[in-house]
Order: C-alpha cells, then sequence, then structure tokens
C-alpha cells in the first residue's frame, strides 16, 4: 500500500467528499454554522472557501483519505476542516493528516504554534489531538467561534 500524503485539494476532491456528510449535523460538526445545507456542488465549494484557504487532501495513492486546511489566526498555525473519509476512520489516519498539516502550515506561515477550534461533544476528535499534544486553551482574541472549543498545540 503507498504511503499516505499531502496535496493541494482540488474541486474533484471537495465534489468526492460531499456524500461523507449525510446529515446537517455531521456537514455542521466538520465545517461550522456557516455552511450551507443541503449542498450542491457550487455552494459546497464555495462554502469550502477552496479559493482562499490553503487546502490539502490527504491521499493514498489515488484514494482521497483525508481533508483539512490551515490558515494564521491569532498568531498560530490554524487548522481547520479537518475530516478523515468515513470508509478510513478508525486506521489512525488523524494523526498522520494532523501531522502532515501541522509540517505544512508551519513551514507555509513561519509559525511555531498551532491551534484548532472543536465542538465540545465531539470527544474522538478531542481525544485525538490530545494525544498529538493539543491542549485546551482560551481564545486570545476577542472572536472566538461560539458553540467551539479552542485547542493549542505549542512548539517544544
Amino acid at each position: 500500500m503507498s504511503s499516505l500524503m499531502l496535496f493541494p485539494a482540488t474541486p474533484e476532491h471537495l465534489i468526492t467528499m460531499m456524500p461523507w456528510f449525510k446529515t446537517e449535523a455531521e456537514l455542521k460538526q466538520w465545517a461550522g454554522p456557516r455552511f450551507r445545507y443541503p449542498f450542491d456542488h457550487r455552494s459546497f465549494i464555495e462554502d469550502t472557501k477552496l479559493d482562499r484557504l490553503n487546502s490539502q487532501a490527504l491521499m493514498q495513492g489515488d484514494a482521497l483519505v483525508g481533508f483539512g486546511q490551515f490558515y494564521e489566526r491569532a498568531g498560530r498555525c490554524h487548522l481547520g476542516r479537518l475530516v478523515i473519509n468515513p470508509d478510513c476512520r478508525g486506521q489512525g489516519h488523524i494523526h498522520t493528516l494532523v501531522e502532515l498539516m501541522i509540517q505544512k502550515a508551519q513551514s507555509a506561515l513561519s509559525l511555531p504554534d498551532v491551534s484548532l477550534f472543536v465542538l465540545p461533544d465531539n470527544t474522538t476528535a478531542i481525544r485525538a489531538y490530545q494525544k498529538q499534544g493539543f491542549r485546551f486553551a482560551d481564545y486570545p482574541g476577542n472572536d472566538p467561534v461560539e458553540g467551539m472549543v479552542y485547542m493549542v498545540k505549542t512548539a517544544a
């Protein structure tokens, strides 16, 4: 089996991802409250902000395994919209996705610390992030995402 690698995400990757979100709740858990539901190809690509955010596809050969985005927020590399293909969950791919995203973000943004938001009831994701060194923190600015908890990983 080929190794997992990050590539710039394309509209085709996003269209492949659309069936991963069967309900509005699943979509909102991944994308946040401003993402339109129901969605179509156009709205999914627009709401993902593919043209404005650094978006990465985690690939294993030709198979889309995961997706994530990063940008600078509050002086940190901020990870967002991390997701693993439902057919690939439970295999440790979230760890690979997060590690590769951190490397890519730190290199692109020249910022040592990393942050992300997660819903407080998404305990599976929280456990995965904690295993990778993230901890809960107070949001440093005045623009947190309502209903989410903020986690950070500081450079060693």
